[in-house]
C-alpha cells in the first residue's frame, strides 16, 4: 500500500515491478525484508548500496578533485541503478496520458543537470528510491501478522487410514478423514472431535487468550493449538475452505476496499499531479520571459517545487493508516470487510443490539434456589436435580449442570412421570415429588409461595419443587446477561451513543434486562421484519446506526443496518457473509475495541493530511522564495513527511483491546 499503489496506473505497475518479484506467498505479500534469504539477494538492498557508493563518490570527485565530467557520469549512473523503476513509471504514465509523482521526480531531476546541479539531481533519485522502500517495507510490515496467519497451520496431517497413521499433505486429506493431533501440535484443518478432550488455544483466531476447553462433538479449527490431550478430529472443510483460509482472504479483500477518504484522495492526486506540472512551468515562464528575472534562478524554484509539491505523503497518509487498524483488528478476532466499514463507524451515533446471544449468553442457567420449610437450598437443587435427570428439556439441563457444578449427589427416583407441558413427577424413597411450573400445583391444596411470582416478574422462569404436601423451594432460571454487557453500554453513553435493544422476547423480559444493563430504550416481541423497521427508524433519527446480532436470525436488521456487526462467528459461514464486520469471538468488549480503533483511526487520518497539507504547503512558499534548495525539498518535504505519516499510521497496529 505505498505511494505507488496509489496512482491511478498502480495496478499495471505493481506487476511489472520488478522488485516485487521476490514474494512467497500467493495470498498475502510478504516483503524482501522479511524473507529468510542471503543478504546478497535482497535487490532494494543491494541496488540501495551501489546507488549510495556511486553518490558518495561522485559527491567525492566534485568537490575535491578537477574531475566534474566524471562526477557527472556517476550521478547519471545513480539514476541508473535507483531510478530505473522510476523512470519506467514516469514514461508509462506520460504514455497513458496520467501525469503521476514519478513524472514530478524525473523532470527534477533532469532538469537539475539542464542547469549544472548533478548531484542535487542524482539526490532527488536515489531519496526517492529510499523513501519509496521504506514505503513498501512499512506497508508489508503492517500486514505481517495476516500473512504468518497462513504459516499457522501446518503443511501437513496424520491421517487415520486402515487403523495405520499415515502423513499427508494438507491439500491430499479429504473431508471426513480422521486426523490425529497429539499435546504441543497445531491443528492442520477444520474438523469435529471424535476422541478425546483438550485445551485448545484459538487466539489466532478469536483473539481470546484463555484456552478453550473441548471434547467430542466440539468444533475446532486449523492453526489452533492443541495444548493439552489427545484428539481425534472428522475433518469438515478441506484446507482452502477452513476459517483460517477465509480471515485472510476476507482481509486481504477487505484492504482492496477503498473508504470515502481514500477515494476522494486518489481522486484529488489525479487532477494534483498535472497542476502541479503546470504551476511548475507558470513559475518559470513568467518571471523569466515576462519579468525578466534570471532564468537559472527560477528555473531552479520551478524544479524545487515540483518536488515539494509531490503528493506522495498525502497519498499513502489514508491508505497506511486503514491498513494498519484493519491488520490490528483481525490479530483481535474481529474481521471488518472493508475500509469503509471502519469509517463509517466513526459516524455512528446509535447501535441496536439483539438481545439473545448478544446481550446474553443465548443459554438459560440457574440464578436463584430458595428453600421452604427447612429444606436447604443444597436439598432443593439435589432433589429438583434428580427429578430433572431423566429429562432432556433446556432447563433439564441447566438444572443438571448447576447441580454437577456443586457435586451434588442426585438421588435414586422411581415411577418418573412427565406431565406435559407442566412439569414431572417421581418417587424419592417412597415419597413422591413434584417439579414444574405454577399451574402443576392447581389441583394441590398448597399456597403457591409468592418467590414464585417475584422471579417471573423479572423475566425468569421458575421451576417450584414440592411434596404432596408442602413446599420444598423454587429455582429460578434466566438466560445470563453477558459479563460486560453493563460496563460496554456506558462507555459507548460516554461516547454519546445511543443504545436500544430489539427482541423477539416479550416486554417483561425485556424490561428487565434493559433496566439491568442501561440500555436507553428497548422493542420487544419482534419479527424480523419489525427488527428491519427499527433499524431504519433510528437510521432516520440519527444517520448512521450499527446493529449488533448473531448473524443469522438478525440478518434482515444487519443488512439494513449502516454497519451490521455479527457476534461469535466462528465456524459460522452465514454469519460471516452477512455482516460488514464479524466478531470471531462472543466477547461484547471487541465492541468497545471496535469503537475506539475507529475513532483513533480516523483521528490518524486527520493527522496525516493535516500535517501532509501543512507542510507541502509551507515549503512551497519557501520554493518560490528560493529558501530551500533540492536537497531540502526532497529530503524533508518527500522522504522525511512520508516517513513521519507511515509511523504514525503504524502506531494503530500496537491499538489494544482494554479488558
Amino acid at each position: 500500500m505505498n505511494r505507488r499503489g496509489l496512482m491511478q496506473n498502480t495496478k499495471t505497475e505493481h506487476q511489472e515491478d520488478n522488485s516485487r518479484d521476490e514474494k512467497s506467498c500467493s495470498c498475502c505479500s510478504v516483503d524482501f525484508f522479511e524473507e529468510k534469504m542471503p543478504f546478497w539477494k535482497r535487490q532494494k538492498i543491494i541496488t540501495g548500496i551501489i546507488s549510495a557508493g556511486f553518490l558518495a563518490s561522485g559527491l567525492a570527485l566534485e568537490f575535491f578533485t578537477s574531475l566534474d565530467i566524471l562526477a557527472q557520469i556517476i550521478f547519471l549512473s545513480v539514476i541508473a541503478v535507483s531510478g530505473r523503476d522510476i523512470l519506467k513509471k514516469a514514461g508509462l504514465s506520460i504514455l497513458k496520458r496520467r501525469l503521476d509523482m514519478n513524472c514530478l521526480i524525473s523532470i527534477a531531476a533532469f532538469g537539475s543537470f539542464f542547469i549544472g546541479h548533478g548531484e542535487e539531481g542524482a539526490a532527488v533519485i536515489f531519496l526517492f528510491f529510499i523513501a519509496e522502500s521504506l514505503e513498501d517495507y512499512a506497508a508489508d510490515r503492517a500486514k505481517q501478522s495476516i500473512s504468518q496467519l497462513l504459516k499457522l497451520a501446518p503443511d501437513t496431517a496424520r491421517v487415520k487410514r486402515n487403523n495405520k497413521e499415515i502423513e499427508l499433505h494438507v491439500h491430499e486429506v479429504q473431508v471426513g478423514d480422521i486426523i490425529v493431533i497429539r499435546p504441543g501440535e497445531k491443528i492442520p484443518l477444520d474438523g469435529e472431535v471424535l476422541i478425546g478432550q483438550s485445551s485448545i488455544n484459538e487466539s489466532p483466531i478469536t483473539g481470546e487468550s484463555l484456552p478453550a476447553e473441548k471434547t467430542e462433538g466440539d468444533k475446532v479449527y486449523a492453526g489452533t493449538m492443541n495444548e493439552e490431550g489427545y484428539l481425534e478430529v472428522k475433518v469438515t472443510k478441506k484446507t482452502g475452505d477452513t476459517v483460517l483460509s477465509k480471515i485472510v482472504k476476507m482481509v486481504e479483500e477487505a484492504e482492496k476496499k477503498k473508504s470515502k477518504t481514500e477515494k476522494f484522495i486518489d481522486k484529488f492526486a489525479r487532477y494534483y499531479t498535472p497542476a502541479v506540472i503546470g504551476l511548475a512551468f507558470v513559475t518559470f515562464l513568467i518571471p523569466t520571459f515576462v519579468l525578466g528575472y534570471p532564468w537559472d534562478v527560477w528555473f531552479y524554484r520551478a524544479l524545487v517545487l515540483l518536488v515539494v509539491s509531490c503528493p506522495c505523503a498525502l497519498a499513502i497518509s489514508t491508505p497506511v493508516a486503514m491498513v494498519s487498524a484493519l491488520t490490528s483488528a483481525a490479530r483481535h478476532g474481529i474481521l471488518i470487510k472493508g475500509a469503509s466499514y471502519l469509517e463509517e463507524l466513526n459516524r455512528v451515533k446509535a447501535i441496536a443490539f439483539d438481545k439473545t446471544g448478544t446481550l446474553t449468553k443465548g443459554k438459560l442457567e440457574v440464578t436463584d434456589i430458595v428453600g421452604f420449610n427447612s429444606h436447604s437450598s443444597e436439598e432443593v437443587l439435589s432433589i429438583a436435580a434428580s427429578l430433572e435427570s431423566r429429562s432432556e428439556h433446556p432447563i433439564a439441563k441447566a438444572v443438571l449442570k448447576k447441580a454437577r457444578s456443586k457435586n451434588i449427589q442426585f438421588k435414586e427416583i422411581s415411577g418418573f412421570r412427565a406431565i406435559t407441558g407442566r412439569g414431572l413427577e417421581a418417587q424419592i424413597n417412597g415419597r413422591t415429588y413434584y417439579a414444574g411450573a405454577g399451574s402443576l400445583f392447581d389441583d394441590l391444596s398448597m399456597e403457591i409461595p409468592k418467590e414464585l411470582s417475584q422471579f417471573e416478574m423479572q423475566g425468569k422462569t421458575s421451576i417450584f419443587i414440592s411434596d404432596k404436601n408442602r413446599a420444598i423451594g423454587v429455582i429460578a432460571l434466566g438466560d445470563m446477561v453477558r459479563d460486560k454487557a453493563p460496563l460496554i453500554v456506558s462507555h459507548l453513553k460516554k461516547l454519546r451513543i445511543r443504545t436500544e435493544m430489539i427482541t423477539g422476547d416479550n416486554k417483561r423480559v425485556a424490561e428487565s434486562l434493559a433496566g439491568k444493563i442501561g440500555i436507553d430504550a428497548y422493542h420487544a416481541q419482534l419479527l424480523p421484519d419489525d427488527k428491519v423497521k427499527v433499524v431504519e427508524e433510528l437510521t432516520g433519527r440519527f444517520g448512521s446506526v450499527a446493529m449488533v446480532g448473531d448473524g443469522v436470525n438478525d440478518a434482515p436488521a444487519l443488512a439494513v443496518a449502516s454497519v451490521g456487526i455479527a457476534m461469535g462467528t466462528i465456524g459460522s459461514d452465514v454469519a460471516i457473509e452477512t455482516a460488514d464486520i464479524a466478531l470471531m469471538h462472543d466477547d461484547l468488549s471487541k465492541i468497545d475495541y471496535l469503537m475506539f480503533l475507529s475513532r483513533k483511526t480516523m483521528r490518524v487520518v486527520k493527522q496525516n493530511v493535516s500535517l501532509s497539507i501543512l507542510i507541502k504547503g509551507s515549503f512551497t512558499v519557501l520554493a518560490l522564495l528560493g529558501l530551500i534548495n533540492l536537497w531540502v525539498a526532497v529530503a524533508i518535504g518527500d522522504m522525511g513527511l512520508s516517513l513521519a505519516v507511515i509511523l504514525n499510521a503504524m502506531r494503530l497496529t500496537k491499538v489494544k483491546q482494554v479488558n
